[in-house]
């Protein structure tokens, strides 16, 4: 999984998986939470159009993060979510965790 911020969008690729996230990728997304604070935005959108397969413990990661971002004061959306992403959320049990997000920017 690779993950870079771009303005006000975070862009998620590869495997959003058990393997495939390393603390790499949560160093990543802990300095992004900074940038995001650093620059006053409220909103940011989440690129997921780049995500190639997801399990369970990639979705906890994700949501876990979108709520610290809460946290900050900055309200994430899911982008680009492919059909099949959304329904291994389904799926999982986890739809509910990311309703408001969008299949399309």
């Amino acid at each position: 999984m690779n993950f870079f911020t771009k303005g006000t969008v975070a862009h998620l690729q590869g495997d959003l998986t058990h393997s495939g996230v390393t603390d790499n990728i949560i160093s990543t997304l802990a300095v992004s939470l900074q940038k995001i604070e650093s620059i006053g935005e409220k909103n940011i959108r989440i690129d997921c159009g780049r995500v190639r397969a997801a399990d369970f413990s990639g979705l906890q990661l994700l949501y876990v993060w979108m709520q610290c971002v809460r946290f900050r004061g900055v309200e994430p959306e899911l982008v680009n979510l492919s059909d099949s992403l959304q329904q291994t959320m389904r799926g999982m049990g986890l739809g509910h965790c990311f309703t408001g997000s969008h299949a399309h920017p």
